[in-house]
């Protein structure tokens, strides 16, 4: 499969400054998020850009759900991490889901490993409520 073109330069150079061997594990999360976001029409599309210097995602339409961001962990050189607002109840949905899974980095992140690929389905449905947290009511906490 193709991957999908940046939204600009800037984007692109963020991923290129990646450590090589997280480089290809962070565009894989970056392929997912934006193939589930176009999945759900009620998004009204995908925004993808830099915030805090990070690849971020967020749906065009307003109050419908939250901002996720992608990069290699800020304390690890062997993990990438997806983090959501640490304001939502987002993570706390994500442990009571998903207990075992995934490795959690308080209400902020979760982490992974190049060599164990998370798996899709779990994750998959990790960010789609991310991106629809407003309109289920997982956004406020």
């Amino acid at each position: 499969m193709p991957m999908l073109p940046f939204a600009d330069a800037a984007i692109s150079s963020t991923f290129a400054a990646l450590p090589q061997h997280l480089c290809q594990p962070v565009l894989g999360l970056r392929e997912m998020i934006l193939e589930v976001g176009s999945s759900l029409p009620e998004l009204g599309g995908m925004v993808e850009t830099l915030k805090w210097g990070e690849p971020a995602y967020h749906p065009v339409r307003k109050r419908v759900g939250t901002t996720i961001r992608i990069n290699a962990h800020r304390r690890s050189e062997n993990c990438y991490a997806l983090y959501v607002p640490c304001q939502t109840r987002l993570v706390e949905l994500y442990r009571s889901h998903y207990p075992d899974i995934f490795t959690y980095e308080g209400r902020r992140a979760l982490l992974f490993y190049p060599a164990t690929p998370p798996p899709d389905a779990p994750l998959q449905h990790c960010i789609a409520m991310a991106l629809t947290c407003h309109l289920r009511g997982h956004g406020a906490r």
